[in-house]
C-alpha cells in the first residue's frame, strides 16, 4: 500500500516540475532565435543587427501609424471640400440655404441658359461612400500596420530581453519622430 502512496508522490512531483519548466521568463540568450529557426543569432554583433533590425521596426510601426492618420485627414479634407449643387427649385429651400454661411449664390450658365443656384459645402457626412481611389489604400495600410504589428508581438514573445527593450525603444523613437502627427490628427 505504501509502494502504491510513493507512485502517486512522484507522479505528483514530476507533473508540478514539468509546469515549472514551461513558464515563461525573461532571458537574456544572445542566441534567441526570431521568426525561425534560420534567424538564431551566432554572435553578439549579429545579435546586436537583431537588436538594431527590432529598433528599426517599433519605429516603422510608428511611421506606419502617423502615415495613414496623414492620409485619412487627407481623404477627409478632399472629401469635405466636395462642393454640391442645389439647383433652386422650390423657395424654402433656397431660403434655408441662403441663411447657411456655408452657401453661395451664384449664376450658373449653360449653352446661354441662366439659373440661380446655390453651391454647398458639406460639413461632415455621416457614412463616407467606397471610394475605389482610396479604400484599397486604407487596407493595404491596415494590413501593414497589422503585419507589423504582429512581428513586434512576436519578438516581444521570444522573452528575451535584448528583443523587448529593442522593440520599446523603437516605439519611443519613432513616436518621439512622428506621434505628434498622428495624436494632433485623432483628437481631430
Amino acid at each position: 500500500m505504501s509502494h502504491h502512496h510513493d507512485d502517486m508522490d512522484m507522479d505528483m512531483g514530476s507533473s508540478s516540475d514539468s509546469h515549472m519548466g514551461h513558464m515563461s521568463v525573461f532571458n537574456n540568450d544572445i542566441m534567441t532565435a526570431l521568426y525561425s529557426n534560420a534567424w538564431t543569432p551566432s554572435s553578439a554583433g549579429t545579435y546586436a543587427g537583431t537588436i538594431i533590425f527590432l529598433i528599426f521596426l517599433g519605429a516603422l510601426f510608428r511611421f506606419l501609424l502617423a502615415g495613414k492618420a496623414l492620409a485619412e485627414a487627407r481623404w477627409l479634407d478632399a472629401e469635405m471640400r466636395r462642393r454640391y449643387v442645389v439647383v433652386q427649385s422650390k423657395l424654402p429651400v433656397s431660403e434655408q440655404l441662403s441663411r447657411d454661411d456655408l452657401s453661395k449664390r451664384m449664376t450658373l450658365t449653360e449653352n446661354g441658359v441662366e439659373e440661380d443656384v446655390f453651391v454647398v459645402q458639406r460639413t461632415r457626412q455621416i457614412q463616407r461612400p467606397f471610394r475605389l481611389s482610396i479604400d484599397p489604400l486604407r487596407a493595404a495600410f491596415d494590413t501593414v500596420i497589422v503585419g507589423v504589428g504582429y512581428l513586434l508581438m512576436l519578438a516581444v514573445m521570444t522573452m528575451n530581453v535584448g528583443y523587448f527593450l529593442a522593440v520599446l525603444g523603437g516605439t519611443f523613437l519613432g513616436s518621439l519622430l512622428v506621434g505628434r502627427f498622428y495624436v494632433a490628427i485623432g483628437e481631430h
